[in-house]
């Protein structure tokens, strides 16, 4: 139930249906509560203005002010009003003049309580997604600071993630100062993955939060230039070039504030220095190069990447770092395929056995694979424990490449393994199956893949692959395809004008509504209703 329920106002000139109402809904239940009945369109108005409902139920056929006029006048003073229409006429222009001023929905008497039920729980889950936005843009516009803080650090952290957001588009910003020289670090949670599984997703926020204070405190009493949270478990701090000299020194003051403020364990890994926006990923790679070395040298520690300390092994042939296989990895981890990501251990295997790289190049290698892999798997975020530790030490006391590969492709099963398993039992065809749903529920509005594949408990990536292998199609595919059904159905049955229809099946903008529709159907929508009309004739 809400924490605050919705109000719902009775309108009907006919007392035994007013009982009806009251009694065969489960309003508590649905998270409604009735504020008043009223058995006439003058009567309901002023009930209206009294006491503010979120949704009116009305007939539309009742003396002075019908349901239909009630619905217009109540409408212009709240469009978001839900307004529900019921009658005991069946003549469908009713219907049609209902939609046009706007009805949610409209039933037929005898009144199907089942379906009046669904019709108010959809409407409910409405009601909570607009209340969610209000109350999303009320917290980002209380302060126009805090709103340009947000753009400026998620614009900061996709750039950093490598993404090709044209960077004109960052212009509006005010981060002229990262046209200097300037270096990163990456402050990273020691143990992240078997700590996080130890808190309540309460105590995570709060900690997170804590340690988000820690540090934007510290880097502003230390001349950092941003500073931003990016995976979990991690922040990113940016400097002036100029503290490449005193870097020690500010790694272990983070990691000694971190360690008494928050009692948590923590390293820090400096990149090399770099200059302009369109390098925040070259310098990501480079921290987290430097804090490959935790793995051998121990936690709770600084390190720096080193002049010299490139993606190529540093033996006399210089071997590329296989990016290619790193990037097919990833694409493989998300979709959670373990026979592909095996068949891409055995190429990686071949290639670095006939480069004539050392152990210690091979080493380096093999650890930053897994290191990658790890974090792939992690930010599924399916709930699941996946240690790391083990691997690492099992890969360098291998004698041979191919001990190392395959304590490798032992960790890929696990990891695969106990991701699917932490599906608790919900298999893909049912997990898209209820994405569909929701899809069919809230075509209407702004939908976005992020809403969904969190709606089902999935990382963006994983939903995209999965959504792609069970319907066959991707997730606009299906999204534009329920919107274009919906429309044709109602240019098949109703009067509503295109520039009216687009907004009702989630599209703003009526001149983009009628490309996609033409791209689907090959017809405009005037066309659609004109041969519908031809051939109801015909």
């Amino acid at each position: 139930m809400n924490q605050t329920p919705y109000t719902v106002l009775l309108v009907d000139d006919e007392p035994i249906i007013l009982r009806s109402l009251e009694a065969a809904v489960p309003w508590e239940e649905l998270g409604v509560r009735i504020v008043g009945k009223a058995r006439n369109g003058e009567e309901a108005l002023q009930l209206y203005h009294e006491r503010k409902p979120d949704m009116i139920i009305s007939d539309i056929r009742m003396p002075s002010i019908d349901g239909i006029a009630l619905m217009s006048e109540v409408r212009s003073c709240d469009a978001r009003l839900i307004f529900i229409v019921i009658s005991g006429y069946g003549d469908f222009e009713y219907a049609r003049r209902a939609i046009r001023e706007g009805a949610s929905d409209y039933l037929l008497k005898p009144i199907d309580h089942d379906e009046l039920t669904a019709i108010i729980r959809k409407s409910v889950a409405k009601l909570d997604a607009e209340r969610r936005a209000r109350e999303e843009s009320d917290q980002l516009m209380h302060s126009v600071q805090a709103l340009s803080l947000l753009a400026r650090e998620r614009l900061l952290a996709e750039l950093t993630e490598g993404s090709s957001r044209p960077l004109q588009h960052l212009k509006w910003l005010e981060m002229s100062l990262l046209e200097q020289p300037y270096q990163m670090a990456i402050v990273q949670l020691d143990r992240f993955s078997s700590v996080n599984k130890q808190w309540t997703p309460d105590e995570k926020r709060l900690w997170l939060f804590a340690v988000r204070n820690i540090l934007e405190e510290w880097s502003g009493q230390n001349e950092a230039l941003a500073m931003f949270p990016f995976h979990s478990g991690e922040w990113i701090l940016l400097f002036p070039a100029d503290a490449d000299a005193r870097k020690g020194r500010l790694g272990e003051e983070i990691v000694r504030h971190l360690d008494t403020y928050a009692k948590l364990s923590c390293s820090v890994g400096f990149s090399r220095p770099v200059r302009g926006l369109d390098q925040l990923n070259a310098a990501y790679r480079s921290a987290q190069r430097a804090l490959y070395q935790r793995f051998f040298a121990g936690q709770q520690a600084v390190f720096a990447d080193l002049p010299g300390d490139e993606e190529t092994s540093g033996d006399a042939d210089h071997l590329a770092y296989p990016r290619w296989i790193e990037d097919e990895l990833m694409q493989a981890i998300r979709a959670l395929d373990l026979f592909r990501l095996l068949g891409l251990l055995d190429q990686l295997h071949d290639e670095l056995e006939s480069s004539g790289m050392t152990r210690e190049a091979l080493l380096r290698f093999m650890t930053e694979i897994a290191v990658i892999s790890h974090r792939e798997f992690a930010q599924l975020q399916l709930g699941s424990e996946l240690p790391l530790d083990e691997t690492l030490q099992q890969m360098e006391e291998a004698d041979t490449l191919e001990a190392a590969i395959l304590a490798l492709k032992d960790a890929y099963r696990d990891w695969t393994e106990q991701q699917l398993k932490s599906r608790e039992q919900e298999d893909g065809t049912a997990l898209i199956g209820k994405a569909q749903r929701y899809i069919d529920n809230h075509y209407r509005n702004d939908l976005g893949i992020d809403e969904v594949s969190d709606f089902v408990g999935l990382s963006t990536s994983h939903f995209c692959a999965l959504f792609k292998q069970v319907s066959g199609l991707t997730f606009l595919e299906y999204l534009t395809r329920c919107r274009i059904d919906k429309a044709r159905y109602i240019l098949a049955n109703t009067e509503v004008k295109v520039y009216q229809l687009a907004p009702l099946v989630g599209y703003q903008d009526p001149r983009y509504f009628t490309q996609v529709f033409k791209k689907v159907t090959g017809m405009t929508p005037s066309e659609y209703r004109s041969q519908g009309v031809e051939d109801q004739s015909s």
